[in-house]
């Protein structure tokens, strides 16, 4: 069956106490609406409509980055979960499949349990869960899968109260269906807000069926506060280091290596402690990352290594064997195969060829303050210590740049580049200056 998703993204979330919009605080070095978006993406699903309220712009310009595809409706006065559906419904005009309601600011959702939703033969499916401790939740009245209604708190009998099948609010139900229930809806209640909750008591009083698929309680957590962000952020964290272990890499502290979303590592990757991962780092296997690395929008060969002190920022490709060292910065470069960066150097915007040796302090001058220019060094070469790369410039195959030169005219094959200004010496004058000075200070003293 065809799927669309719905993901509510509208609220402001007042208790986080911030202009940002709710869902575009991070959890895992990625905005939380994007944690939704990749638990439905891997239903496949035909359209995916994102409803933004407060801080429309800023949300609509995530979700074009995170997920190009999806498109944003806006829900310009925030009347209630039914309201925000009722925007979303347009979107999908002649869909004919199953539409799943998520929410942005719950991003511990599995795409198993939502395939589980997606299999429900009910005419509408509810997402529960047994709470530990069910609060001030909603209730689902159930017969086994069979759910009767769903129970706000407030309206709860004592009986119901001690129920522990609570609601999470997610649902899926085919399009059609949904889009009759919602039309449906009032906002006869103290909010005055159409609530989704209310689709279920509907489609029993016509008939219809409802099903309850149930998961475990942490997966329903929802983000509120910055404490509850904490909270999460710990949890993802420890999730995602047990998911690594289990893959196969080695982590010699893991409590101290920060993970995003999208991080993916092979197996035999060594990891250092005290490592952050930004998003968009691909390593493949056998690579050693040591400590104190801070990798983002990076992809890392077989057999690599780095660090320790070492940053890798995006577009940074490293092919087999390459090694960066400490206080290294690699940037929208492509490093090949068994390429050696030690220490003390920043590569930005540049190509480096296989083999080639680059010398402590060598900088690629690759910004002239309105443009950036790239650098390409050739295969074999020998980057002298303290080598200025003033770009654009080439350095040829098997080139040599002496030490502390200033390169800006490309370096032919083979050749040998200096760039240096001319060393004066001045016999006797480092003596004089000094005992000059060293009186200055003694008088300075006496004076005092």
């Amino acid at each position: 069956m065809a799927i669309a998703l719905i993901v509510l993204a509208a609220g402001q979330g007042t208790r986080m106490n911030s202009e940002l919009p709710k869902v575009l605080h991070r959890l895992g070095a990625t905005p939380l609406v994007a944690h939704a978006l990749a638990a439905g993406r891997a239903l496949e699903p035909e359209r995916v409509i994102v409803v933004a309220g407060h801080g429309a712009e800023a949300v609509t310009k995530a979700v074009a980055k995170l997920d190009p595809e999806a498109e944003v409706v806006l829900q310009e006065e925030q009347l209630g979960t039914g309201h925000a559906v009722a925007q979303a419904l347009p979107a999908l005009a002649g869909f004919e499949g199953r539409v799943i309601v998520l929410y942005g600011d719950t991003p511990f959702i599995r795409p198993e349990t939502l395939e589980a939703l997606a299999a429900s033969p009910a005419d509408v499916t509810v997402l529960g869960f047994e709470a530990a401790d069910p609060g001030r939740y909603g209730r689902l009245v159930a017969q086994g899968a069979t759910l009767e209604r769903i129970v706000e708190f407030k309206d709860a009998t004592e009986a119901e109260r001690a129920i522990t099948l609570c609601n999470s609010g997610v649902l899926a139900c085919d399009a059609a269906v949904l889009a009759r229930l919602v039309a449906g809806l009032g906002n006869d209640n103290a909010a005055g807000e159409y609530y989704l909750t209310d689709v279920v008591a509907a489609a029993r009083a016509e008939g219809l069926s409802a099903e309850v698929v149930t998961c475990p309680e942490a997966e329903t957590l929802g983000i509120n506060t910055r404490a509850e962000l904490a909270r999460a952020e710990a949890l993802f964290q420890a999730r995602m280091r047990a998911e690594a272990q289990e893959n196969g890499v080695t982590m010699t502290d893991p409590a101290t290596v920060w993970f995003a979303l999208d991080t993916y590592i092979g197996r035999d990757v060594v990891l250092g402690p005290n490592i952050v991962f930004g998003p968009g780092v691909t390593i493949e296997s056998g690579a050693t990352i040591e400590a104190f690395c801070h990798l983002e929008g990076c992809h890392i060969s077989r057999g690599a290594t780095i660090g320790p002190f070492a940053r890798l920022r995006p577009g940074a490709e490293l092919a087999e064997d390459v090694h960066v060292g400490n206080f290294v910065e690699v940037k929208n470069s492509i490093l090949g195969e068994g390429v050696k960066v030690g220490h003390l150097t920043y590569l930005g915007d540049a190509d480096v060829g296989e083999g080639t040796n680059i010398g402590a302090g060598t900088v690629t001058c690759n910004y002239d303050g309105v443009f950036k220019h790239r650098t390409t060094i050739g295969a074999n070469v020998f980057i002298g210590s303290d080598t200025m790369l003033v770009a654009p410039v080439t350095v040829g195959d098997g080139a040599l740049t002496a030490s502390g030169s200033v390169i800006t005219n490309d370096v032919a094959p083979g050749a040998l580049a200096l760039g240096r200004a001319k060393q004066v010496s001045k016999p006797g004058l480092a003596t004089k200056l000094f005992e000059r000075l060293r009186a200055q200070k003694a008088s300075l003293k006496k004076g005092a």
